[in-house]
């Protein structure tokens, strides 16, 4: 259920400073995000798929790190990036 490969350029070239920037803080949550939505439609079908709920947990508590980090460290960054992949400001 990853990500493929065309999805991910994109959203790097969206959120990066360049091409090459996939370990930002802004791209991985971007990243995740990605991948959430994902896995949350997948639930929509497979109710009883108890290990992808598992992992979407997991992802959900990556993601919220991620967001208190660059909440502290860059907090322009942080409200654009909540902003374009319309997340709610709850770290």
């Amino acid at each position: 259920m990853a990500l493929d490969s065309a999805k991910k350029r994109e959203i790097i070239a969206k959120f990066g400073k360049d091409e090459n920037d996939t370990g930002s803080p802004a791209v991985q949550i971007a990243l995740l995000t990605a991948r959430i939505n994902q896995i949350n439609e997948h639930l929509k079908e497979h109710k009883h798929d108890y290990s992808s709920r598992l992992g979407l947990l997991k992802l959900v508590g990556q993601r919220k790190r991620l967001m208190r980090y660059l909440k502290r460290k860059d907090h322009d960054l942080y409200l654009r990036v909540i902003g374009e992949l319309g997340l709610r400001d709850r770290v």
